[in-house]
């Protein structure tokens, strides 16, 4: 039986104890009008039967649609495929690109379903890992870990935990590499449209070399702000987005009909919606990381998602991010991710991931007594030196 993840024990210590959960990553601003308007006339005057199996033609134009306008991508519809949340088209993704014994490279941190989705699908994970503080990636380390065996590479840009980029020149790097040991990129982007300092999101569809050999995820979740939608898809050339949807058939088939058109509507809108949406979360992020340096704390830099993370050496604290995660919500009444939660291999990092989407008055008492427990650890601290 697979063990509960952090994210659940976190939650739900934070539930128990009454602490603020800045550890799950789901927002508490209201809901966009626009999605919900869509999404009730799209149940009362469309149909609540299935759709296509690769998702409705509305939604594959408009998602092509999307990343022209955005990314200048040529994607046509038949290269899309419409799932029930990225996870569900990274797993359909594994399954139809990895054999048992297939080698998969893993750059560490890591979404948490990487690793499992492709132990199921029989694959061996090779792991390689960003240099911090700036998250990194070697080259060098990248090529190190391809074997006769390796058949696919995952990336994660923008990245979760660390909310970095991979610029266009290290993409064209992987390309050289993905063309020279004929690999299939698996690019997890998420967080595309959650790019919060004004940085552009680039994908790995547009290098040449990428193109053909590139599955792209995304989630509508994270676009809109919907979580619970669960409304994603997989983009790749045909062959590839052939397999996928071969495999997404016996996973979940579908995804709920009357949010596929409320999607397809919110696609549409146009980059002054998108902006002010963005300026929502932007202003949060302002906000916490703020206080949060006032209150004694360094944050890393970071582009994008929803989070930010705290490097608990230079801001004087324990460098145990586990113990520390289970302090804080404990005795500070905040709830964390420790970083070594995004490892396959650590027990400690030295770096908590906060989730900044909440409204004012939830950072502020967050920051609050975030700043009370690091007076606490310090004056712990002293009191140990024998100084105190």
């Amino acid at each position: 039986m697979a063990a509960t993840t952090i994210f659940e024990r976190m939650s739900r210590l934070a539930q128990e104890l009454g602490a603020i959960n800045l550890g799950q990553g789901y927002p508490d601003f209201p809901e966009p009008p626009e999605l919900i308007a869509a999404a009730a006339r799209a149940v009362t005057q469309r149909s609540n039967q299935y759709p296509p199996m690769r998702g409705l033609p509305d939604l594959r134009h408009a998602i092509a649609d999307y990343y022209a306008r955005t990314q200048g991508l040529d994607l046509q519809p038949e290269e899309v495929v419409v799932t029930s949340g990225a996870t569900e088209a990274l797993a359909a993704s594994f399954l139809a690109l990895v054999q048992p014994g297939d080698e998969v490279i893993l750059v560490q941190p890591l979404y948490d379903a990487y690793l499992p989705l492709v132990r199921r699908a029989g694959g061996v994970a090779r792991l390689v890992e960003l240099t911090p503080p700036d998250w990194s990636l070697s080259i060098a380390a990248l090529e190190a870990a391809i074997g006769p065996r390796t058949r696919v590479l995952v990336l994660n840009t923008p990245n979760n935990p660390t909310g970095t980029l991979l610029d266009r020149a290290t993409l064209a790097v992987v390309g050289a590499l993905c063309e020279r040991h004929d690999l299939i990129l698996i690019c997890d982007e998420v967080w595309e449209a959650m790019l919060l300092d004004g940085s552009a999101h680039v994908a790995p569809m547009q290098v040449e070399a990428l193109r053909r050999r590139t599955v792209k995820i995304g989630s509508a979740g994270k676009i809109f702000s919907l979580t619970g939608w669960k409304v994603g898809w997989a983009c790749a050339a045909p062959p590839l987005a052939d397999a996928i949807a071969a495999q997404h058939q016996f996973l979940t088939f579908t995804t709920a009909t009357p949010l596929q058109w409320a999607v397809a509507e919110g696609l549409a809108l146009d980059e002054d919606w998108h902006r002010a949406h963005r300026a929502i979360y932007a202003g949060a992020k302002a906000r916490f990381v703020t206080g949060m340096e006032r209150a004694g704390y360094r944050l890393l830099p970071a582009s994008g998602t929803w989070f930010v993370t705290v490097d608990l050496a230079a801001s004087g604290l324990p460098v145990e991010d586990a113990a520390l995660a289970e302090r804080m919500v404990r005795e500070a009444g905040v709830a964390s991710i420790p970083c070594a939660a995004f490892y396959a291999d650590r027990a400690s990092t030295g770096y908590l991931r906060l989730c900044f989407v909440k409204g004012d008055a939830v950072l502020d008492a967050a920051v609050e007594r975030l700043a009370v427990f690091r007076e606490a650890l310090g004056r712990e601290a002293v009191g140990r030196d024998g100084t105190g």
